[in-house]
């Protein structure tokens, strides 16, 4: 439900722990104005202007998750350099328990240069070398995530940029150790193997990366996205894959079947650390078992608010409320969906395991009984769809006169709602046909009905009867504006 999302992010996640371990590194970006090409070589001129550093790789998710309200712990390493200093400064500014950081005299801080010219990205520079984490960096880390599991840290979210720090040997007893404690554990992969992260609970490719692991170039298509991530997934025995795909949104794969979320269109700036971003909604999502359609909605916000930003950005907990209502509380304009697109979405929630609600009226004047009555049907499960008379039928059941307000109207006022998810209309004087297609785990209806009078009963797994709102009535609010 929409209102699971609003109360994620108001309130579930600053009770939040989550460790996050990986390749650690700084992201700097210097700005400038290219207005020449140099005389000395056919290339342009930056003038700089600014200059600003920023926490990067492993170090990103784990600002995007504090940012977002969370407690957050990193483990990973650094050299003794000025670049590892302003690293650390970075950690602990932004909120981030830094203990699990080792600091090694044989290796030199992971640094990434970006040259920007008009908000655009014209170079990058990389300063770096693969770390080897000896056993004694190992047990290190091990000890510190043991410490973490005995305070009931959420989830673990393993960073793994191919410059050393995740070592199958670590991955798997790490993996271990969640499932002993019951912490999920979720993987950013790098390379084409994913023997090391064999037995994740989640993890999180993009196209490129499944297609690495695959052996061949995926096309982003729902049914190729499913068909080889089904087979990724048996391989590897990972419970959820997570497909990130562009401008095509998030899938996720698992035993379930599968869930898709599209997204948004976005003026895209830059894409660098928007996989972080995604990755930080799905651990702190996991963290407090949000449901899987909301959880990847969510995740498609967050990335949306990163790649319309310059550089590596951190989201914070209130962009990604102010987006998330603005999303779904304050639209001008709502279409109801279509039969066909109601029960692809209700197949989908159940194939996750979510339950499904149902009910249906005419609700012309929206009022106080009705609200409530939603309200209490919506905490039944965790999606509520509701079917909505059309006009005609409201003609037909209510007489002249009837609707007050239009279809459109109706269908735009209850979609405005966060416990609603989707409104559909049907022609009938009845919700028979539609309770048919659709098949809800709940049928909730509203007064004095007995079981037996509830008509589409055996299309629904159950039947619920609520009482209406003692002196709240359409009719006797119509009689009262014309004076009767």
């Amino acid at each position: 439900m929409k209102i699971g999302g609003e109360r994620f992010l108001r309130e579930d996640i600053k009770n939040i722990k989550v460790a996050v371990i990986g390749d650690i590194m700084l992201d700097r970006y210097i700005s400038g104005n290219v207005e020449r090409i140099s005389p000395e070589a056919p290339v342009p001129i930056n003038l700089v202007k600014s200059q600003r550093n920023v926490l990067g790789g492993a170090a990103n998710t784990a600002a995007n998750l504090s940012s977002l309200g969370g407690q957050v712990f990193i483990a990973g390493m650094r050299g003794n350099d000025r670049d590892g200093d302003t690293l650390s400064e970075l950690l602990r500014a932004a909120g981030i328990d830094d203990t699990g950081v080792i600091v090694s005299e044989e290796y030199s801080t992971t640094t990434k240069v970006r040259i920007l010219g008009a908000r655009q990205q014209m170079m990058r520079l990389d300063f770096e070398e693969r770390c080897n984490p000896d056993d004694k960096v190992c047990k290190y880390i091990l000890k510190w995530l043991d410490q973490l599991l005995q305070q009931r840290i959420g989830s673990i979210v393993l960073s793994d940029y191919g410059k050393g720090m995740i070592t199958e040997q670590l991955v798997q007893t790490i993996i271990k150790k969640g499932k002993e404690y019951d912490v999920p554990v979720l993987i950013d992969p790098k390379g084409c193997d994913w023997t090391k992260y064999r037995g994740a609970y989640g993890i999180t490719p993009n196209i490129k990366e499944l297609s690495d692991v695959a052996g061949f170039v995926i096309n982003n298509n729902d049914s190729d996205i499913e068909r080889i991530g089904r087979k990724v997934r048996e391989t590897f025995q990972i419970e959820n894959i997570f497909v990130t795909r562009s401008e095509k949104g998030i899938t996720c794969i698992n035993k379930n079947g599968s869930a898709h979320c599209a997204s948004v269109a976005q003026d895209v700036f830059d894409v660098s650390g928007a996989g972080d971003t995604v990755m930080a909604i799905l651990a702190a999502a996991t963290a407090v078992n949000l449901d899987m359609m909301t959880t990847l909605e969510l995740a498609n916000t967050a990335a949306g608010i990163a790649v319309s930003r310059v550089g590596t950005y951190p989201v914070g907990r209130t962009e990604m409320i102010d987006a998330w209502c603005g999303s779904n509380m304050m639209r001008t304009a709502y279409i109801p969906i279509s039969w066909e697109e109601a029960k692809s979405k209700v197949d989908a929630w159940k194939s996750q395991g979510e339950t499904v609600v149902f009910t249906n009226g005419c609700f012309d004047i929206l009022h106080k009984g009705h609200i409530t009555y939603l309200q209490q049907a919506a905490a039944l499960g965790e999606h509520l769809i509701i079917g909505l008379n059309a006009d005609e039928s409201v003609k037909k059941l209510k007489g002249e006169g009837r609707p007050v307000n239009s279809e459109s109207d109706r269908a735009f006022m209850l979609n405005s709602l966060r416990f609603v998810d989707e409104v559909v209309i049907f022609n009938e004087e009845t919700p028979l046909e539609l309770l048919k297609c659709l098949e809800p785990d709940i049928l909730v209806k509203g007064g004095d009905y007995s079981m037996e009078d509830v008509i589409g009963k055996e299309y629904a797994g159950e039947v619920r009867i609520l009482p209406f709102v003692k002196g709240y009535s359409t009719t006797q609010i119509i009689n009262k504006i014309l004076g009767k």
